[in-house]
């Protein structure tokens, strides 16, 4: 296995849910069944019956999916520790709503306090629900910026080199895309989500998670977590903390933060989580590197036993 210094665990964000996840691994392990049973007890709902049966609309719904996506993350990383697949890591990181999981991993925070905030950060996101956002393919991170600047919108998250996500009020976001289109970008997407994350429109959302992360237990994280914010490496709990409140209306910068891991010496990335948008992401933010994915990993572990 690659040493742990050349490593590093990453968490997807929303969107990244579908139903039956994690199911199979809960069907065949009791600790992780149990995992998803606690989830539901801490929440006070059936959590665990919408992730493994739906229906989709109701997992869908942000308040479902954040803790969802979190839940289903932490047990992706028990299967594949139990399983003996996952190298230790020297780095964590998380794109958006996946931070939390990755503190998670590097024991910054207790999994009943990240279910919790992230249960609450969704209700608050769906209370606040307004705006658009829409990715920009095959278009400079910077015209990209300089499009949305000029439509009054903002950037969300620069995703990849040829992809980036902008967001703001509809009006905003509509004539952003307009500016793009005619300024060259390949194809502009409409995204289905239910409000304008990562901008300035979600500033509700952050006042209100301030006091819910300021009075939560963190601890120093046993290894770094490189943030979504400015990509530095973060490891004391108030900088933690500052780190999950400047994510809300912030832009997700995932292309500098694989920039800085790279520059720290990963080769070898490991998507812990449903689905596999980080390792698309991964391939053309530092084509060289070597991406595992978790589902992949379980699957082909659980056939070789």
């Amino acid at each position: 296995m690659p040493e742990a210094g050349t490593v590093a665990w990453i968490f997807p964000g929303q969107g990244s849910q579908w139903v039956g996840m994690g199911r199979d691994l809960a069907d065949a392990d009791p600790e992780i069944a149990r995992l998803y049973a606690s989830a539901d007890e801490m929440l006070g709902f059936g959590l665990s019956e919408i992730i493994f049966n739906g229906p989709d609309e109701a997992l869908q719904q942000t308040p479902v999916q954040q803790p969802a996506i979190l839940l289903t993350s932490i047990a992706y990383l028990h299967a594949l520790r139990k399983r003996e697949v996952l190298p230790e890591a020297g780095f964590v990181a998380g794109h958006s709503l996946g931070e939390y999981a990755a503190l998670v991993a590097a024991g910054a925070l207790a999994f009943g306090d990240a279910l919790r905030l992230v249960r609450r950060r969704g209700e608050l996101m769906q209370e606040h629900g307004a705006g658009a956002m829409a990715a920009v393919l095959g278009m400079a991170p910077d015209d990209v910026a300089a499009a949305a600047r000029d439509a009054r919108a903002e950037v969300a998250n620069f995703n990849a080199p040829d992809q980036t996500t902008i967001s703001g009020r509809v009006e905003a976001v509509e004539r952003a895309m307009a500016l793009a289109t005619e300024r060259g970008a390949k194809r502009v997407v409409p995204l289905p989500v239910s409000a304008a994350f990562h901008s300035s429109l979600m500033a509700p959302v952050a006042e209100a998670m301030r006091p819910e992360i300021a009075g939560t237990a963190f601890s120093v994280a046993r290894v770094p977590l490189v943030g979504n914010v400015d990509a530095r490496f973060l490891v004391e709990p108030q900088a933690l903390r500052d780190e999950l409140i400047g994510h809300i209306c912030g832009s997700v910068r995932w292309v500098d933060a694989v920039a800085a891991l790279g520059g720290a010496g990963v080769t070898t990335y490991f998507e812990i989580g449903p689905g596999k948008v980080l390792a698309g992401l991964i391939g053309r933010c530092a084509p060289g590197a070597t991406v595992f994915n978790a589902e992949r990993l379980l699957a082909e572990s659980s056939s070789a036993s």
